[in-house]
């Protein structure tokens, strides 16, 4: 399965956030980490955009994206080791 990496300003189109409020809500943990792709650049899969921006509509409390953001942080592990 092919998964679109998306560079911070189409993160920031599809989630309406600021580089700096992305930036706070990762150090909150209301946001998932970036995946590095080189030495000085870093995007988010799209899956993840879209998971975060659908427990916002859906009006989860931080909480529930904090935890959100912990299982698919952790997908991230178990898929690489798959490989």
């Amino acid at each position: 399965m092919v998964q679109a990496i998306l560079r911070l300003p189409a993160v920031k189109a599809e989630s309406g956030a600021s580089r700096s409020t992305i930036y706070l809500r990762i150090q909150q943990g209301l946001w998932p980490k970036p995946v590095r792709l080189g030495p000085r650049s870093v995007g988010w899969p799209a899956s993840e955009v879209a998971a975060i921006n659908a427990a916002r509509i859906a009006g989860k409390t931080d909480d529930e994206i904090r935890e959100l953001v912990a299982k698919l942080e952790a997908a991230r592990k178990t898929a690489g080791k798959a490989l």
